[in-house]
Protein backbone atom coordinates (compact mmCIF):
# COMPACT_ATOMS: atom_id res chain seq x y z
CA UNK A 1 0.00 0.00 0.00
CA UNK A 2 1.51 3.58 -0.57
CA UNK A 3 4.24 5.88 0.47
CA UNK A 4 3.15 9.26 1.96
CA UNK A 5 4.99 11.45 3.73
CA UNK A 6 6.21 9.26 6.62
CA UNK A 7 6.71 12.65 9.46
CA UNK A 8 3.53 13.58 9.36
CA UNK A 9 1.79 10.27 9.80
CA UNK A 10 4.55 9.49 11.93
CA UNK A 11 3.08 11.97 14.45
CA UNK A 12 -0.15 10.70 13.48
CA UNK A 13 0.77 7.66 14.23
CA UNK A 14 1.62 7.91 18.00
CA UNK A 15 -1.34 10.37 19.16
CA UNK A 16 -3.54 7.65 17.79
CA UNK A 17 -1.74 4.82 19.55
CA UNK A 18 -1.96 7.20 23.14
CA UNK A 19 -5.46 7.54 22.62
CA UNK A 20 -6.57 4.15 21.58
CA UNK A 21 -4.40 3.63 24.77
CA UNK A 22 -6.49 5.78 27.30
CA UNK A 23 -9.91 4.63 25.63
CA UNK A 24 -8.91 0.66 25.50
CA UNK A 25 -6.26 0.00 27.17
CA UNK A 26 -4.73 -1.31 24.53
CA UNK A 27 -2.33 -0.65 21.46
CA UNK A 28 -4.54 -0.66 18.39
CA UNK A 29 -1.99 0.48 15.73
CA UNK A 30 -1.27 -1.54 12.23
CA UNK A 31 -0.84 -1.37 8.89
CA UNK A 32 -1.42 -3.35 5.81
CA UNK A 33 -1.12 -4.96 3.02
CA UNK A 34 -2.16 -2.90 0.21
CA UNK A 35 -2.01 0.56 -1.47
CA UNK A 36 -0.55 2.18 1.98
CA UNK A 37 1.27 -0.51 3.52
CA UNK A 38 4.31 2.35 4.14
CA UNK A 39 2.97 3.90 6.77
CA UNK A 40 5.79 2.23 8.39
CA UNK A 41 8.25 3.43 9.93
CA UNK A 42 6.48 2.96 13.37
CA UNK A 43 8.33 5.03 15.84
CA UNK A 44 6.95 8.80 17.41
CA UNK A 45 7.71 11.66 15.73
CA UNK A 46 10.80 12.60 18.12
CA UNK A 47 12.02 8.96 18.32
CA UNK A 48 15.28 8.83 16.14
CA UNK A 49 16.26 5.41 16.24
CA UNK A 50 20.01 4.04 14.74
CA UNK A 51 19.03 1.17 13.33
CA UNK A 52 22.63 0.42 11.45
CA UNK A 53 22.66 -3.22 12.07
CA UNK A 54 22.32 -5.75 9.20
CA UNK A 55 21.70 -8.53 11.13
CA UNK A 56 21.72 -8.67 14.82
CA UNK A 57 23.05 -11.17 16.70
CA UNK A 58 19.90 -13.21 17.99
CA UNK A 59 18.03 -13.77 14.35
CA UNK A 60 19.49 -17.43 14.30
CA UNK A 61 17.18 -18.22 11.10
CA UNK A 62 19.42 -15.69 8.65
CA UNK A 63 22.52 -15.68 7.05
CA UNK A 64 24.14 -14.23 4.19
CA UNK A 65 21.81 -10.80 4.63
CA UNK A 66 22.07 -8.78 1.52
CA UNK A 67 20.89 -5.35 1.40
CA UNK A 68 18.66 -4.50 -2.16
CA UNK A 69 17.55 -1.35 -2.29
CA UNK A 70 19.29 1.86 -0.66
CA UNK A 71 16.87 5.04 0.36
CA UNK A 72 13.19 6.19 -0.27
CA UNK A 73 10.41 3.33 0.95
CA UNK A 74 11.33 0.04 -0.70
CA UNK A 75 8.28 -2.55 0.64
CA UNK A 76 6.11 -5.89 -0.66
CA UNK A 77 9.03 -7.50 -2.64
CA UNK A 78 7.48 -10.81 -3.80
CA UNK A 79 9.58 -13.48 -5.70
CA UNK A 80 9.44 -14.50 -9.50
CA UNK A 81 8.76 -18.26 -9.86
CA UNK A 82 12.34 -19.20 -10.66
CA UNK A 83 13.49 -17.33 -7.54
CA UNK A 84 15.71 -14.78 -10.10
CA UNK A 85 13.42 -11.54 -9.44
CA UNK A 86 11.83 -9.34 -7.04
CA UNK A 87 8.95 -6.80 -8.20
CA UNK A 88 8.09 -4.47 -5.44
CA UNK A 89 6.72 -0.98 -4.85
CA UNK A 90 8.73 1.73 -4.10
CA UNK A 91 8.58 5.57 -3.23
CA UNK A 92 11.87 7.36 -3.86
CA UNK A 93 11.97 11.19 -4.80
CA UNK A 94 15.47 10.45 -6.32
CA UNK A 95 13.51 8.27 -8.83
CA UNK A 96 10.94 11.11 -9.64
CA UNK A 97 7.85 9.56 -8.26
CA UNK A 98 5.44 11.32 -5.66
CA UNK A 99 3.64 8.00 -4.60
CA UNK A 100 4.02 4.23 -4.93
CA UNK A 101 4.92 2.51 -8.40
CA UNK A 102 5.78 -0.82 -9.05
CA UNK A 103 9.57 -2.02 -9.96
CA UNK A 104 11.53 -5.06 -10.26
CA UNK A 105 15.23 -5.78 -9.72
CA UNK A 106 17.25 -8.96 -10.42
CA UNK A 107 18.53 -10.54 -7.17
CA UNK A 108 22.21 -11.29 -8.34
CA UNK A 109 22.54 -7.55 -9.58
CA UNK A 110 24.88 -5.58 -7.60
CA UNK A 111 22.55 -2.71 -5.69
CA UNK A 112 23.22 0.83 -7.00
CA UNK A 113 21.50 3.66 -5.23
CA UNK A 114 22.50 5.83 -8.13
CA UNK A 115 20.11 3.86 -10.72
CA UNK A 116 16.31 3.18 -10.94
CA UNK A 117 15.17 0.00 -10.96
CA UNK A 118 12.83 -0.86 -14.23
CA UNK A 119 9.50 0.83 -13.72
CA UNK A 120 6.90 -1.60 -14.33
CA UNK A 121 3.53 0.06 -13.36
CA UNK A 122 2.49 3.67 -15.53
CA UNK A 123 3.85 5.89 -13.18
CA UNK A 124 0.32 7.72 -12.99
CA UNK A 125 -2.11 7.64 -9.30
CA UNK A 126 -0.92 4.86 -6.54
CA UNK A 127 0.15 1.25 -7.08
CA UNK A 128 0.25 -1.38 -4.75
CA UNK A 129 0.48 -5.30 -3.94
CA UNK A 130 2.19 -6.72 -7.27
CA UNK A 131 3.47 -10.38 -7.58
CA UNK A 132 4.89 -12.50 -10.44
CA UNK A 133 2.46 -14.47 -13.18
CA UNK A 134 3.54 -17.69 -14.21
CA UNK A 135 6.69 -17.32 -16.52
CA UNK A 136 7.86 -14.77 -14.84
CA UNK A 137 6.97 -12.46 -17.95
CA UNK A 138 4.63 -10.76 -16.52
CA UNK A 139 3.28 -8.96 -13.38
CA UNK A 140 -0.20 -8.31 -11.28
CA UNK A 141 -0.72 -5.31 -9.10
CA UNK A 142 -3.10 -2.71 -8.37
CA UNK A 143 -3.25 1.05 -9.61
CA UNK A 144 -5.92 3.68 -9.10
CA UNK A 145 -4.74 5.43 -12.58
CA UNK A 146 -7.89 5.10 -14.41
CA UNK A 147 -8.88 7.34 -11.88
CA UNK A 148 -6.80 9.74 -12.28
CA UNK A 149 -2.89 10.76 -12.81
CA UNK A 150 -2.17 12.17 -9.61
CA UNK A 151 -1.75 10.29 -6.60
CA UNK A 152 -4.75 10.41 -4.66
CA UNK A 153 -5.50 12.34 -1.62
CA UNK A 154 -4.37 11.55 1.58
CA UNK A 155 -6.80 11.72 4.35
CA UNK A 156 -6.55 14.79 6.26
CA UNK A 157 -5.69 14.05 10.43
CA UNK A 158 -8.78 14.12 11.75
CA UNK A 159 -10.53 15.72 14.72
CA UNK A 160 -11.46 12.28 16.70
CA UNK A 161 -7.47 11.27 16.50
CA UNK A 162 -8.65 7.98 14.72
CA UNK A 163 -5.93 6.87 12.68
CA UNK A 164 -6.95 5.59 9.49
CA UNK A 165 -6.49 4.64 5.85
CA UNK A 166 -7.48 5.70 2.70
CA UNK A 167 -9.48 2.55 0.37
CA UNK A 168 -9.60 4.15 -2.45
CA UNK A 169 -12.64 3.35 -4.36
CA UNK A 170 -10.40 3.86 -8.22
CA UNK A 171 -8.08 0.83 -7.12
CA UNK A 172 -8.09 -2.39 -9.64
CA UNK A 173 -5.87 -4.91 -11.07
CA UNK A 174 -3.57 -5.19 -14.21
CA UNK A 175 -1.11 -7.53 -15.33
CA UNK A 176 1.56 -5.93 -17.05
CA UNK A 177 4.51 -7.19 -19.01
CA UNK A 178 8.06 -6.99 -17.67
CA UNK A 179 8.26 -3.68 -20.23
CA UNK A 180 5.47 -2.30 -17.89
CA UNK A 181 2.77 -2.46 -20.89
CA UNK A 182 -0.86 -3.38 -19.46
CA UNK A 183 -1.81 -6.32 -20.99
CA UNK A 184 -4.93 -7.27 -19.20
CA UNK A 185 -7.57 -5.45 -16.80
CA UNK A 186 -8.36 -8.07 -13.98
CA UNK A 187 -11.03 -6.30 -12.34
CA UNK A 188 -13.66 -3.60 -13.34
CA UNK A 189 -16.10 -3.93 -10.53
CA UNK A 190 -16.47 -0.52 -8.64
CA UNK A 191 -14.91 0.33 -5.36
CA UNK A 192 -11.75 -1.17 -4.23
CA UNK A 193 -10.26 -4.59 -5.64
CA UNK A 194 -6.58 -4.83 -4.54
CA UNK A 195 -4.25 -6.85 -2.43
CA UNK A 196 -3.59 -9.45 -5.58
CA UNK A 197 -1.47 -12.32 -5.05
CA UNK A 198 -1.17 -15.85 -6.61
CA UNK A 199 -1.34 -19.73 -5.88
CA UNK A 200 2.21 -21.14 -6.27
CA UNK A 201 -0.12 -23.56 -8.27
CA UNK A 202 -0.30 -20.64 -11.02
CA UNK A 203 -3.86 -21.47 -11.46
CA UNK A 204 -5.79 -18.66 -8.77
CA UNK A 205 -5.46 -15.39 -7.91
CA UNK A 206 -7.07 -13.61 -4.12
CA UNK A 207 -7.60 -10.47 -3.68
CA UNK A 208 -9.63 -7.99 -1.35
CA UNK A 209 -12.45 -6.23 -2.95
CA UNK A 210 -15.29 -4.00 -1.48
CA UNK A 211 -17.36 -5.80 -4.37
CA UNK A 212 -20.36 -6.65 -1.41
CA UNK A 213 -19.69 -3.82 0.89
CA UNK A 214 -17.44 -4.94 2.92
CA UNK A 215 -14.08 -5.44 2.87
CA UNK A 216 -13.74 -9.30 1.48
CA UNK A 217 -11.60 -11.90 0.11
CA UNK A 218 -12.53 -13.56 -3.52
CA UNK A 219 -10.69 -15.78 -5.89
CA UNK A 220 -10.35 -15.95 -9.36
CA UNK A 221 -8.72 -17.08 -12.18
CA UNK A 222 -5.79 -15.80 -13.83
CA UNK A 223 -7.93 -13.77 -16.54
CA UNK A 224 -10.07 -12.48 -13.99
CA UNK A 225 -13.49 -15.10 -14.96
CA UNK A 226 -14.63 -17.51 -11.92
CA UNK A 227 -14.81 -15.21 -9.42
CA UNK A 228 -15.70 -17.05 -5.90
CA UNK A 229 -16.48 -15.09 -2.27
CA UNK A 230 -13.54 -16.56 0.20
CA UNK A 231 -15.08 -14.68 3.37
CA UNK A 232 -18.13 -13.05 4.69
CA UNK A 233 -17.15 -12.04 8.12
CA UNK A 234 -17.87 -8.39 8.83
CA UNK A 235 -14.30 -6.55 9.10
CA UNK A 236 -11.22 -5.97 6.96
CA UNK A 237 -9.88 -9.12 5.38
CA UNK A 238 -6.85 -8.51 3.41
CA UNK A 239 -3.46 -9.41 2.97
CA UNK A 240 -3.92 -13.00 1.64
CA UNK A 241 -1.50 -15.63 -0.05
CA UNK A 242 -1.73 -19.31 -0.57
CA UNK A 243 -0.23 -22.29 0.93
CA UNK A 244 2.75 -24.04 -0.79
CA UNK A 245 0.64 -26.70 -2.16
CA UNK A 246 -2.49 -23.67 -3.01
CA UNK A 247 -5.10 -25.53 -1.19
CA UNK A 248 -5.23 -22.78 2.03
CA UNK A 249 -4.96 -19.33 2.34
CA UNK A 250 -3.31 -17.12 5.21
CA UNK A 251 -4.30 -13.44 5.56
CA UNK A 252 -4.95 -10.61 8.93
CA UNK A 253 -7.94 -9.40 9.55
CA UNK A 254 -9.90 -6.95 11.90
CA UNK A 255 -13.31 -8.56 13.45
CA UNK A 256 -15.47 -5.94 15.14
CA UNK A 257 -16.97 -7.10 17.84
CA UNK A 258 -18.97 -4.89 20.45
CA UNK A 259 -21.29 -1.92 18.86
CA UNK A 260 -19.03 0.75 19.18
CA UNK A 261 -16.40 -1.02 17.33
CA UNK A 262 -18.97 -1.93 14.71
CA UNK A 263 -20.70 1.39 14.30
CA UNK A 264 -16.89 2.81 14.11
CA UNK A 265 -16.33 0.61 11.45
CA UNK A 266 -18.79 0.91 9.31
CA UNK A 267 -19.13 4.65 9.48
CA UNK A 268 -15.39 5.05 9.00
CA UNK A 269 -15.98 2.26 5.52
CA UNK A 270 -19.10 4.56 4.51
CA UNK A 271 -16.75 7.25 4.00
CA UNK A 272 -13.69 5.16 2.22
CA UNK A 273 -11.48 4.68 5.31
CA UNK A 274 -10.35 2.07 7.80
CA UNK A 275 -8.78 2.25 11.31
CA UNK A 276 -5.90 -0.51 11.95
CA UNK A 277 -7.63 -1.78 15.33
CA UNK A 278 -6.17 -4.95 16.44
CA UNK A 279 -5.90 -7.15 13.76
CA UNK A 280 -5.23 -11.10 13.63
CA UNK A 281 -4.29 -13.78 11.36
CA UNK A 282 -6.83 -16.20 10.09
CA UNK A 283 -6.02 -19.89 7.51
CA UNK A 284 -8.90 -21.48 5.79
CA UNK A 285 -8.81 -23.55 2.90
CA UNK A 286 -9.59 -21.81 -0.19
CA UNK A 287 -13.24 -22.33 -0.62
CA UNK A 288 -13.54 -20.22 2.92
CA UNK A 289 -14.26 -23.31 4.56
CA UNK A 290 -12.17 -24.49 7.83
CA UNK A 291 -11.87 -20.77 8.59
CA UNK A 292 -9.65 -20.67 11.93
CA UNK A 293 -8.08 -18.15 13.91
CA UNK A 294 -4.71 -18.56 14.56
CA UNK A 295 -3.43 -15.81 16.83
CA UNK A 296 -4.94 -14.00 20.05
CA UNK A 297 -1.88 -11.83 20.44
CA UNK A 298 -3.91 -8.09 20.31
CA UNK A 299 -2.15 -5.08 18.66
CA UNK A 300 -1.15 -5.12 14.61
CA UNK A 301 -0.58 -8.92 13.68
CA UNK A 302 -0.40 -9.19 9.30
CA UNK A 303 1.71 -9.92 6.43
CA UNK A 304 1.66 -13.48 7.10
CA UNK A 305 3.10 -15.82 4.36
CA UNK A 306 3.20 -19.75 4.61
CA UNK A 307 7.01 -21.74 5.68
CA UNK A 308 7.44 -23.52 2.98
CA UNK A 309 6.70 -26.59 4.67
CA UNK A 310 3.35 -25.25 4.89
CA UNK A 311 2.91 -25.96 8.48
CA UNK A 312 3.73 -22.87 9.82
CA UNK A 313 3.34 -19.17 9.12
CA UNK A 314 5.73 -16.35 9.30
CA UNK A 315 4.60 -12.42 9.93
CA UNK A 316 5.01 -9.54 11.26
CA UNK A 317 3.65 -7.92 14.89
CA UNK A 318 4.21 -5.24 17.46
CA UNK A 319 2.12 -7.38 19.65
CA UNK A 320 5.21 -7.01 22.16
CA UNK A 321 5.67 -3.27 21.74
CA UNK A 322 3.72 -0.74 23.89
CA UNK A 323 4.66 2.49 22.28
CA UNK A 324 3.22 0.53 18.72
CA UNK A 325 7.13 -0.33 17.12
CA UNK A 326 8.75 -2.27 16.92
CA UNK A 327 7.06 -4.48 14.39
CA UNK A 328 9.13 -7.72 13.73
CA UNK A 329 9.00 -11.06 12.18
CA UNK A 330 7.43 -13.89 14.09
CA UNK A 331 7.04 -17.93 13.30
CA UNK A 332 3.96 -19.61 14.54
CA UNK A 333 2.81 -23.19 13.65
CA UNK A 334 -0.77 -23.03 11.62
CA UNK A 335 -2.90 -24.45 14.66
CA UNK A 336 -1.46 -21.34 16.96
CA UNK A 337 1.14 -22.80 18.85
CA UNK A 338 4.92 -22.53 18.41
CA UNK A 339 5.20 -18.89 18.89
CA UNK A 340 8.71 -18.01 17.88
CA UNK A 341 10.34 -14.33 17.28
CA UNK A 342 12.73 -14.10 14.24
CA UNK A 343 14.42 -10.85 13.61
CA UNK A 344 14.84 -8.38 16.81
CA UNK A 345 15.12 -5.04 14.70
CA UNK A 346 14.14 -2.13 16.63
CA UNK A 347 11.86 -0.51 14.58
CA UNK A 348 10.15 -2.36 11.57
CA UNK A 349 10.54 -5.73 9.77
CA UNK A 350 7.65 -6.49 7.70
CA UNK A 351 6.32 -8.35 4.06
CA UNK A 352 8.73 -11.58 4.58
CA UNK A 353 8.76 -13.92 1.46
CA UNK A 354 9.88 -17.11 1.09
CA UNK A 355 11.46 -18.11 -2.15
CA UNK A 356 9.74 -20.86 -4.39
CA UNK A 357 12.24 -22.97 -3.47
CA UNK A 358 12.39 -22.35 0.61
CA UNK A 359 16.21 -21.44 0.59
CA UNK A 360 15.93 -17.92 0.87
CA UNK A 361 13.89 -14.97 2.84
CA UNK A 362 13.06 -11.60 1.64
CA UNK A 363 11.67 -8.61 3.75
CA UNK A 364 11.35 -4.95 3.79
CA UNK A 365 13.01 -3.05 6.99
CA UNK A 366 14.09 0.39 8.60
CA UNK A 367 17.64 -1.34 9.55
CA UNK A 368 20.43 0.44 8.31
CA UNK A 369 19.52 3.39 7.71
CA UNK A 370 21.31 5.61 9.57
CA UNK A 371 18.48 7.00 11.75
CA UNK A 372 16.38 7.99 8.61
CA UNK A 373 12.95 6.76 8.05
CA UNK A 374 14.21 5.25 5.19
CA UNK A 375 12.83 1.27 4.53
CA UNK A 376 15.01 -0.91 2.27
CA UNK A 377 15.07 -4.33 1.17
CA UNK A 378 16.78 -7.41 2.47
CA UNK A 379 17.71 -10.82 1.39
CA UNK A 380 18.91 -13.66 3.59
CA UNK A 381 19.27 -17.29 3.35
CA UNK A 382 16.46 -19.09 5.39
CA UNK A 383 18.38 -21.47 7.98
CA UNK A 384 16.26 -23.89 9.78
Amino acid sequence: MRLYKLTYLLLLFAISILACKSEHNHGENGHHHGEHAHQHGAHDHGAKVEQNSILYPEEKHLKNIRQLTFGGDNAEAYWSFDNSKLVFQANNPAWGTECDQIYYLNVDDTPDSTSMPQLLSTGKGRTTCSYFMPGDTSIIYASTHLGGENCPPVPERRADGKYVWPIYESFDIFIADMQGNIIKQITDEPGYDAEATLSPNGDKIVFTSLRTGDLELFTCDLDGSNVQQVTDGLGYDGGAFFSPDGSKLIFRASRPQTEEDINSYKSLLAEGLVQPTNMELYVCNVDGSELTKITDLGNANWAPFFHPSGEKIIFSSNHQSERGFPFNLFMINVDGTGLEQITFDNTFDSFPMFSYDGKKLVFASNRNNGGTRDTNLFIADWVE
